[in-house]
């Protein structure tokens, strides 16, 4: 098998969002049976895995239709759909966006004429399912290509961009692993455990903290958000050469329900604990004081700033706001003392949030009132 595709699913039925996607992938030009679907539908409370498994009848052999008795988010929707994987090439979508008809196939033959065993391109923003190409983001460069160095690991490492948004040699991201036998329930799941310490049975009711199915990998974080930036560094470590084709051949589409635009107190929970593990992975994979500086910058960002200034907004109305980014602000101490002295920091950082952010660091109590004062001051003048 060529390549396998995960596409994990929550709760994308309306408006027709998933089936975009999936149209999408079960029309690619990869020569028939080179490449497999395979969506695993984490649990979904609406007709989602309807919708797959009348992929699955359309497209026997194509289309893998998996259903998890239990929420796991995204890392473990992914995770289940890695353990029975069994391409060559790995590669990622999320559920409600799409690509052009040829995306595969032409970053797997760019991998096979170049040697590369990590392909990305660009993508393009979107609110409308077409294929008219909108605001173009440009995922990575032409400076992170080639047979990578130091020098490359750390420019891949501050701008690894979106790891949907690539196709990558399976060893990258599994090793030596052999896939699991792919035999289900009745109903559709991979044979699954027990939930251990969880509070109920399987069936939804659980909290899902402690969930966990011992018989499928654990590459992705589960139950957490922005599981892609705990994983990212490892495996921009584990290529040897990367390639990438500028053109936005992967459709983002931008509604209200994308995680990007949620805010809530397990989002900001999420980031630090994405932070604290991509940390962890460092140090376990023997990186870390290699590329200290650069992950101490991604840290500093995801742990820190993006969560300091998600919760500081009053229109989210984070329950504990104040004593949250107390807290926040003495881990990120404890954790890089002289952060503010990285010098991705002093070029990357806009210069107010640099003045914030020094603020907090000398006295959390004068941080928050000047900044509640700030925006209470441009909330009047805007509405003059």
């Amino acid at each position: 098998m060529k390549l396998s595709i995960i596409v994990p699913v929550y709760n994308m039925a309306e408006g027709g969002k998933l089936n975009y996607c999936l149209d999408s992938l079960v029309n690619q030009t990869m020569p028939e049976g080179s490449y497999e679907i395979i969506a695993v539908d984490d649990y979904s409370s609406d007709e989602s895995y309807d919708i797959l498994k009348g992929y699955e009848d359309r497209f026997p052999g194509k289309f893998i239709a998996i259903h998890s008795d239990v929420n796991l988010h995204q890392g473990g929707a992914k995770n289940i759909g890695l353990s029975i994987a069994k391409g060559e090439w790995l590669g990622f979508i999320d559920a409600d966006d799409w690509i052009v008809p040829d995306y595969y196939e032409r970053l797997i033959r760019k991998a096979e004429e170049t040697g590369a065993d990590m392909v990305g391109c660009d993508y393009s923003l979107t609110d409308e399912h077409s294929f008219k190409v909108g605001k173009v983001v440009h995922n990575n460069t032409k400076e992170q290509t080639g047979v990578l160095d130091t020098d490359k690991y750390k420019k891949l490492m501050i701008d690894s961009g979106s790891l949907v948004v690539k196709v990558y040699r399976r060893e990258i991201i599994v090793g030596d692993y052999v896939p699991e036998d792919r035999t289900r329930t009745e109903n559709g799941t991979l044979p699954v455990s027990k939930c251990q310490g969880a509070n109920e049975d399987l069936q939804g009711k659980t909290d899902n903290k402690t969930c966990r199915n011992p018989n499928k990998l654990s590459i992705f974080p589960e139950n957490i958000f922005y599981e892609d930036n705990a994983v990212s560094n490892t495996w921009m470590i584990r290529a040897k050469h990367f390639e990438y084709i500028e053109e936005p051949l992967y459709f983002y589409y931008q509604h209200d329900s994308s995680t990007v635009h949620s805010i809530s107190k397990k989002n900001l929970e999420d980031r630090k604990e994405a932070g604290n593990l991509l940390l962890e992975a460092a140090k376990r994979e023997g990186y870390f004081e290699q590329y200290k500086t650069e992950i101490e910058f991604q840290y500093t960002v995801l742990f820190y700033i993006n969560t300091l200034f998600s919760a500081m907004p009053k229109k989210y109305k984070v329950k504990g706001c104040y004593n949250f980014c107390k807290t926040l602000a003495k881990e990120m101490k404890e954790t890089f003392p002289d952060f503010q002295d990285n010098p991705y920091y002093k070029d990357r950082i806009h210069p107010e949030e640099q003045k914030l952010i020094k603020y907090q660091m000398k006295s959390h109590l004068m941080f928050y009132v000047y900044y509640r004062l700030l925006w209470f001051y441009r909330d009047l003048r805007n509405r003059k």
